[in-house]
């Protein structure tokens, strides 16, 4: 579902992903750690088809992100950093501009089960400039709900989540990898990364530092990977 050959990514003369290869295949969880500035959103957003590669190759869904573009961006939901609401709009009001960019209209049963989901089912009429930041992020799950896609690509999405809201992302995440789905999840906590992911892998100054299954490590040899890959590519 995700295929990276040789990944690269200068922007001028700074390299910020360097030859990354990477698969991830139906009904799994890659989650992608590191330190801030080793490649992790560079590498979201070639996926997500919002950069283009300076060199090599991506495909997701089976569609190349530069020569297929539109196609990426039919089986993709991204929840990145910033959520991208209008804060003017309650929450249904913007699941609902969204269902009207997709061409999909009449769609309030669809919109009330999407924020049933986040657990924002009492906060449809609630304007997105009164909920809080967890909410916000919850709003905005609710939205790559609604789009059916394929395959999540997540950058720090569990940033700033309180434990209800995390555990609803983690099951949604366990939802969607049995229903086959594949997901990229980038985050800052190693904990985090053994609780959803199927395969770790590590990123430092812009290459594939380490790579390894959920099986073979417990929290305390992932971070001890961790600091060997981050060292050792810095």
């Amino acid at each position: 579902m995700i295929e990276a050959r040789g990944l690269t990514k200068l922007y001028g003369l700074q390299p910020a992903l360097r030859g990354v290869s990477l698969h991830v295949g139906a009904g799994e969880i890659l989650a992608v750690l590191g330190h801030n500035g080793s490649g992790k959103t560079t590498l979201v957003r070639l996926l997500a088809t919002l950069a283009r590669p300076s060199a090599g190759t991506a495909r997701v869904g089976g569609h190349d992100v530069v020569a297929a573009r539109d196609a990426v961006r039919r089986v993709i939901a991204v929840v990145g950093h910033s959520t991208q609401l209008y804060d003017d709009l309650t929450a249904a009001e913007n699941l609902a501009f969204a269902e009207a960019l997709a061409g999909r209209r009449g769609a309030r049963d669809r919109i009330e089960s999407a924020l049933a989901r986040v657990g924002l089912d009492g906060h449809a009429g609630t304007r997105v400039r009164e909920l809080s930041s967890g909410m916000r992020r919850r709003l905005a799950l609710a939205r790559a709900i609604l789009r059916e896609p394929r395959v999540l690509l997540l950058d720090e999405a569990f940033s700033g989540l309180d434990h209800d809201s995390a555990k609803r992302l983690e099951d949604h995440l366990d939802g969607f990898r049995a229903g086959g789905g594949a997901a990229l999840v980038v985050t800052h906590s190693l904990g985090r990364a053994l609780a959803v992911a199927d395969r770790v892998a590590i990123l430092a100054a812009g290459r594939l530092a380490g790579e390894a299954t959920r099986g073979e490590l417990s929290e305390a040899a992932l971070r001890q990977l961790y600091a060997e890959a981050t060292e050792s590519g810095a």
